[in-house]
Order: structure tokens, then sequence, then C-alpha cells
């Protein structure tokens, strides 16, 4: 059955959505203009009220802050210096002038100054009501305010005494009108006046008589609105200090301002209206047109979603259903941002761990095809013919065949470690320029059609290995050969003692003591050379005569010199009288070594040779032989750690140990050391050594 909309009934829908969203639209914004005409009328009139509450307010503490004002200026004037010198002068003028100026100067009714006993000596203006305002001061101190009771404005005074006359006082009075309540008036636009209490009679055709009378009944202030006046008025009973009644204090504003601006309001609102109710309707019609193809719309999302867009998120739609579905694939959509960006973050985890690691990684799919592989991989087995992934991974690894026999046929890491779960295989890899690497092959078990190995060269390892072995059995056999020589010289001269000649036993001692210097020879640089590999080799710079250490290690070497009937010739006359700087044990322990490794090749009954030369600030001494020199190839390798010669080294080869140790020793001299054929056909060691400050002053 065809449930595909026809654009007729698609139309249809899209008329009744604008049609229906235009209806709420009026009726909205008809309920609101009402709603809003009725809550702005009544905003007009709680502003109005809180704000003619606030003008009286605000006048009430205009008037308390003038009290303030009267008592700095009677507390100035009692402290002026010209009014102490006035009263010393008694019935004179000048007094009542000098008030007269000061009253004006502050704005003050009148000012007046009593005596010690309460008597009037000098005023500004004529007192009417002094009995009162004496009165008042006795009753509130030092501010007062008193409402006159034969009528007139309330007053506010205040009283001082003269500083430099005890007893006399100075009163300023300030009468509540005029110019004092429009200043009241002034900050909030109000207009101001008071009723005296003692002249007030409340007659009942005023309208602020309800207003006095609920402001004297809650003793604060009353605030309304008074239709007859057309103004916001309100009324508050102003007291003394003693709590007294003593004025009626009104505030009035025309009703006329708050009445505008809420008529004003109304008709912004009622245009306002009007605009949006047009703008309402066509918005309704083009969006209920464009309500009518929202399933168009999703398809295209679905669309890009499929195709791994997600920058778009998927727009709402109406009716209700067609919105569930745009908010369940934005929620797929969401979700499939989120599992792409894990998958990527866990994808850069695994790059960066593959690629840091030592090992190659490589991953085979269940044909044993490379399918991965990282840097180290490609490094270790480099391809002559592009990249390794999709090729058989017996192919790359080149492993080393027995004859007709393919990649990979038997013992395959891979293929057992899909049946048991794990396999390693130690394997010896060709590579493309023909050399052999040892590795080692782990394989993992296989996951969703993959399998990960792990690819570690050995080849270092292995050598390591061998060397260790052959340190081992050269110690062995360098300790076990002169050991078994001494014991048969010992057991020949035990048995002999009472046979032998003295000359029998002393060629026994001799050869016992060979073997004794032979045996402390490969100790000590067994010892030296750990001492060096640990950062033990300490050096005590000193000067040194090197032909006396020469001489020194030929001594010490004189029965194996003897044994090969070798002779020394020392010929170091460049450094007479010329020291050298450096350790003198350790480059006796130099000569030694050279010494012993000269007359391990030096032909029987030929001469080692010890010499100098000077050049510039250093100094070179070499001690050469006739042996058959070193093999071909670098001969730095002469140096190595534990390099001994192959072939042309006669038994008893040594550890290896004593050119490294020399070469050590002569660079923590700051020195080198090298070896070369001369011209003569000699093998020639040479140490390079500088010389010290005074050495190459006297060669300047």
């Amino acid at each position: 059955m065809n449930t595909t909309p026809t654009p007729r009934r698609r139309y249809l829908l899209a008329t009744w959505l604008s049609g229906g969203s235009l209806l709420i639209v009026f009726v909205a914004l008809a309920v609101m203009a009402v709603a809003s005409s009725i809550a702005v009328g009544r905003f007009a009139r709680a502003q109005a009220l809180a704000r003619i509450e606030l003008a009286v307010s605000s006048a009430r503490e205009y008037f308390h802050r003038l009290g303030e004002s009267n008592l700095v200026a009677a507390r100035t004037l009692a402290d002026r210096p010209t009014l102490a010198r006035l009263l010393d002068e008694p019935g004179t003028e000048e007094l009542n002038l000098y008030l007269g100026s000061y009253c004006r100067e502050m704005h003050a009714a009148d000012c007046i100054v009593l005596g010690p006993q309460g008597n009037v000596i000098a005023t500004s203006v004529p007192v009417d009501n002094w009995p009162e305002i004496a009165a008042a001061r006795i009753e509130q101190g030092e501010r007062f305010v008193i409402g006159p009771r034969a009528g007139g404005p309330p007053i506010v005074g205040a009283a001082a005494t003269v500083t430099r006359r005890p007893g006399f006082e100075v009163l300023t009075l300030q009468a509540l009108s005029g110019e004092a309540l429009q200043e009241a008036g002034k900050q909030t636009g109000a207009t101001i006046s008071l009723q005296n209490i003692s002249t007030y009679r409340a007659p009942d055709n005023d309208p602020m008589t309800p207003l006095h009378a609920a402001a004297l009944t809650n003793g604060e202030h009353a605030a309304a609105r008074i239709p007859a006046l057309r103004e916001y008025a309100a009324s508050a009973v102003m007291a003394n200090s003693a709590g007294e009644p003593v004025a009626l204090l009104d505030a009035r504003l025309p009703t006329a301002e708050f009445d505008k601006t809420a008529a004003t309001y109304r008709h912004v609102m009622i245009m306002v209206s009007l605009l949006v109710a047009i703008l309402a309707a066509t918005a309704g019609v083009l969006y209920g047109l464009w309500l009518a193809s929202p399933v168009v719309r999703l398809a295209e999302m679905a669309r890009r979603i499929g195709q791994g867009d997600f920058s778009r998120a998927v727009p709402t739609a109406a009716p209700f259903e067609l919105d569930s579905l745009a908010h369940a694939m934005d929620d797929m959509r969401g979700n499939l941002i989120e599992l792409t960006s894990t998958l990527r973050a866990r994808e850069s985890e695994a790059q960066a761990v593959l690629s840091g690691v030592v090992e190659g990684v490589f991953v085979t799919d269940e044909q044993r095809r490379i399918v991965y592989a990282n840097p180290q991989f490609a490094r270790m087995v480099p391809a002559t013919d592009g990249s390794p992934i999709g090729r058989f991974c017996g192919e790359v690894l080149h492993p080393t065949l027995a004859p007709h026999e393919r990649p990979c046929e038997r013992d395959c890491p891979i293929i057992a470690a899909r049946a048991r779960g794990a396999g390693r295989l130690a394997e010896q890899l060709r590579r493309p320029d023909g050399s052999v690497r040892s590795s080692i092959v782990v394989s993992a078990a296989p996951a969703e059609g993959r399998q990960v190995q792990l690819l570690r060269d050995e080849t270092e390892l292995e050598a390591a290995r061998r060397a260790r072995d052959s340190v081992l059995g050269n110690i062995s056999h360098e300790f076990r050969t002169p050991l078994a020589a001494q014991l048969a010289s010992i057991e020949m001269l035990r048995d002999g003692l009472a046979t032998l000649t003295p000359a029998e036993q002393g060629q026994l001692l001799l050869n016992v003591e060979r073997g004794v210097l032979r045996l402390m020879r490969l100790i000590d640089n067994l010892l030296e050379s750990v001492r060096i590999e640990s950062g033990q080799l300490t050096l005590r710079h000193q000067d040194v005569d090197m032909e006396a250490l020469a001489r020194e290690a030929t001594e010490l070497l004189r029965p194996l010199l003897d044994q090969a009937s070798l002779q020394v010739s020392i010929e170091l006359e460049a450094l007479a009288g010329r020291p050298v700087p450096g350790d003198a044990q350790r480059l006796q322990q130099v000569f030694v070594n050279l010494l012993a490794n000269a007359a391990k090749f030096a032909p029987a009954g030929t001469t080692i040779r010890i010499g100098a030369q000077r050049q510039d600030s250093q100094v070179e001494i070499w001690v050469e032989d006739e042996g058959p020199g070193p093999p071909p190839g670098d001969p730095l390798a002469l140096f190595e750690r534990f390099r001994r010669g192959e072939n042309s080294e006669p038994d008893a080869p040594g550890l290896g140990l004593g050119l490294w140790i020399v070469r050590s020793i002569i660079e923590r001299h700051s020195g080198s050391v090298r070896v070369e054929r001369t011209a003569a056909a000699r093998t020639r060691f040479v140490l390079s050594l500088p010389l010290g400050q005074d050495s190459a002053d006297d060669q300047v």
C-alpha cells in the first residue's frame, strides 16, 4: 500500500499549520496586550506611590540634615574669637550686627546669644516666641524642633556653648518655609509643604484630610492617589527628638506624568502587536509551507551521515513524530562523532606506542600477508622493492632457508600461535646487503583474522653473549696456563731440593716469578677495566718524568723480556728535563701494557724502542717493535674492549684489555693514541699528550 502523501494533502497540511499558527499568535498578542496594559497601569501606580513615599522620606531626611547643619553653624559661631571679643563689650550694637551677618551667611532665620542665667544678650532679629524656644532647648537638648503655638512654619534650632566664655550659649534658628521647602523637594521633583500641628485643623472638605489622619494614626507616613487633586500625595509626621509631633510633612506629584507614561506604553504595545501579527502571519504561511517537506531534509541528512559527514546538526521538524525522528538522528550523529573521536584517539595512542617501542611490530591477515608495519619494522627489515604492506611475511623477512625450502614452510610462529595461543621462534634473517641478523619473532593469537607479531633484533645481544663467553674462556685459559706452569715448577723445586743445583733452582724460581708477574698483570688489567667502566678512575696531576717511568716499566717486565730475548732501547732525549703533567701510576701502566703487547708480537732477539718528539704544545711518545703489525681494517678497532687478534696472536693471547686501558688512560689525560706502520716496517703505538704551560713556554 502506497502511503506517500499527495501534494494536495501536503499543502492542505501547510495551510492548516499556518492558519493555526496565525490564530494562536493573534490570541496570544491580544491577551498579552490586555495583560500588559493592566500590568503597566499597576506598575505606574506602584512607581508613583514609591516615588511619592521616597519624596516625603527624602524631605524629612533633608530637614534632619538641616538640623545637623544648624548645629554645625552654632558650634562654628561659638568657636569664633570675634564672638568672644564682642561678649567682652556688652551693651554695644556691634554684637547684634555680627549675629545678623553670620545668620545671613548661614541662611539661618535668627542667631541668639544667651547669658549664664539664660537671658538673651543679643539677637540678630527680635524673637516673638522666646519662651517656647527656651523650653524646647531645655527639653530636646542641643538640637530641637518646635511648632509655634501662635502658628507659622515649624522652626529647627540648635544650641552650642561659647568656647572661650563658659556659661554663654549660641542658638541658631531656621524656619522651615520658602527656600527650605523648595530645596527639600528639588531632588524628587515633588511639591513639599508643612502643616503646624499646633494650629492644624482637619477640614472635612480637604482631600488631604484622610491622608493626614492615616499618617497621624500610624505615626509614620501614608501615600495615596488623590483623584480630586489629580495628584499622588504622601503625608508623614515630623517629630522632635523627644518624639512629640511637630508638623505634618506633605509631598505631592501630579498624576499626568505617570498617566502619560502608561498611555504611551499602551499605544506602543498596540502598534507592536499589530506589527508582530502581520509578521507572524507572513512567517506562519512560510513556516507552514516549510513544514510540508521535512522528510526530504531528514532523508538528505541521513544520506550525509551515511557518507561520514557529521559537520551539520540534524534540524528539528514538525509534527511530533518527525521531530522525534530528527532528535534520534541527531543523537545518532552525536554518538557517531563520539565513537569516531574515540577510535581516532585510540588509533593515535596505538600509533604512538607502536612508533615508540624499540621492537618492530607487524600485523598479518589469515594468509600471513602484512597489513601493518611500524617504522621500526621497516628499519629492521628494509625492503628493496617497495612497501612490505600486502606482501607475504616470509618474502619480507627473508629467513635463512635450507636448500629447496620455501619461506616459512616449517616452524612458523604465526601458525604455532593459531594452535597454541602464542608462538616464538629464533630466526636468522638475511638483509638485502647480505648481512645476517639474529632475530626473535613472537606471535600473538589471532583476533578477528589479524595476528600481531613482534620482531626483536638480538644480533648485538648475541654478540655480547659470545664476547662474554669468549672473555670467560680467555680468563680461565689465561689463569690456568701460568698457574699450571707455576705448579709444575713448584713440584720440581720441592722434589729436587736435595739434588738440584743452585742454578737449576734459580731457573725454577724465575719461572714461578714470570707466572706470578703474568697473573698480576692480568688481574691489574681486569681491575683497571672495572674502574674505568664504573667511572672510578681518578687521576692525580703532577709533573711526571716519562723516561723514569719507561725504565721502571721495563724493569717490571724484565723477566718476560728476558724470556723472549728482547731488548728495550729508551731514547727520550726530547723530554730531557721537561716533565709531562699527569698521573705517574697510570702512565706507568700505559708503558707496561704497551711493552707487554710488544713482547707478545716482537720476534725473539729483536729490540723494542721507546722514543719521543715534541710538536708545539704536545709531546708524542711511541713504543715500536718489529712485529707483523695490525691486521687489515680499521686500526682503531685494536683499542676496543676485549679486542683480540684472531690468527696473528701467539699462544695465550690475553684478554684484549691492555690497549683499551691504554686508550682510556691517555684520553683522560686529554691526549690520544694511534697505531701506525713506519717506513722501516715497524709497528709503532704513538701517545700524544699535552705539555704543561712551563714546558710550552720553554719551547717558545
